[in-house]
């Protein structure tokens, strides 16, 4: 379970998204060919896509689909931003390297993944497509 903090700074941090969203919903920065989140998702995925839909100033939001991929063995990300996910179908397992901290992740769920925590994604199912949400937080 995500601790008080984790969550109250990841409830500020959405509602920060949605703000600068509706601040400028016509942004040339977002992707209008592809208006909901689980249209035009190839049947098969030989790699997993990442697909900016939206980027303004210190914001940019993806859609990433997973179909059984993984981080590739003893690689970790480590970033620069705050990164705030929402798994919107299917599942995944999410492990932090700090205490080998382990999150399943099914629909609905979402975790706050601070700037330089070294994560990897450890599973995702192999025959059903996984559909994040991830708000890159350049601030």
């Amino acid at each position: 379970m995500q601790s008080l903090y984790a969550t109250k700074t990841a409830i500020i941090q959405y509602r920060f998204v949605l703000e600068s969203i509706k601040s400028n919903p016509l942004s040339t920065q977002m992707n209008p060919a592809n208006p909901n989140i689980f249209e035009n998702i190839p049947h098969q995925l030989p790699e997993e896509l990442i697909e900016c839909i939206f980027k303004q100033d210190n914001i940019q939001i993806e859609r990433i689909i997973s179909q059984g991929h993984m981080t590739p063995a003893g690689q970790w990300y480590d970033q620069d931003w705050d990164e705030w996910i929402l798994l919107l179908q299917g599942e995944a397992i999410l492990r932090y390297e700090q205490g080998n901290r382990n999150f399943h992740l099914t629909a609905g769920d979402y975790l706050l993944i601070p700037a330089h925590t070294k994560h990897r994604v450890e599973w995702t199912p192999p025959d059903l497509h996984t559909v994040w949400l991830a708000a890159h937080l350049h601030v």
